[in-house]
Formats: structure tokens, C-alpha cells, sequence
């Protein structure tokens, strides 16, 4: 009997982690197909969860974090622009511009 509830708690972890893992991995048929915008969009996202921190933290004034978050809804604009001319893709040179901008937000975050 214990070794046979403990076979199950075993099957059923491994089948728990199994799911739980497929479902963080799963990529959405968006970022299958615009794996370039997701990225930039995905960084885009982190910058701005990186400026609302920096902000609570105390470490930029509200100012600076409403320049922040103007430049980077700029590059997000210039994104889907970019998308716009090419059936909802980005080339590989127009993810580096984009991202080449972000880097410039980035460095400003927490300066």
C-alpha cells in the first residue's frame, strides 16, 4: 500500500511538471510567426516594467520615467510602421534599429 501511494504521488508530480512546463514553454502561433516583433515588443515590455520599478524604488523622478516610456512607445509606433510595409514582419536590419534604440532607453533607465 505505501509503496503504491508513493508510485502515485510520483505519477502525478511528474505529470504536474510535465504540464506546467509545456505550458511555459508554448509559444503562441504570433511569436511562431513574428518571432523579430515579439522580441522587440517582449524587450519593450521588460523596459517598461524596468522604468515603473525604478520609479516606485525612487531611483528616477516621474519626469524622466514619462520621457522614458514616450521614447519607447516611439519605437514601438516605428515597429509597427515597420511591420505595416511588409505584411506584419520586421526584416533582420530593422530589428537591430529597433533594438540599437532600445539600448539607447536602456542605458537611461537608472542613470
Amino acid at each position: 500500500m505505501k509503496q503504491s501511494k508513493l508510485a502515485l504521488v510520483f505519477a502525478l508530480s511528474a505529470f504536474l511538471l510535465a504540464n506546467f512546463s509545456t505550458n511555459v514553454m508554448a509559444e503562441t502561433k504570433w511569436e511562431k510567426t513574428h518571432p523579430r516583433r515579439d522580441q522587440v515588443n517582449d524587450r519593450l515590455e521588460n523596459q517598461n516594467k524596468r522604468i515603473d520599478k525604478e520609479v516606485k524604488e525612487g531611483e528616477i523622478s516621474k519626469a524622466k520615467a514619462a520621457k522614458l516610456h514616450k521614447e519607447d512607445h516611439q519605437i514601438r509606433q516605428e515597429e509597427r510602421d515597420m511591420a505595416s510595409q511588409d505584411k506584419g514582419h520586421i526584416t533582420k536590419q530593422e530589428q537591430k534599429t529597433l533594438n540599437q534604440q532600445e539600448n539607447a532607453v536602456s542605458k537611461q533607465i537608472g542613470n
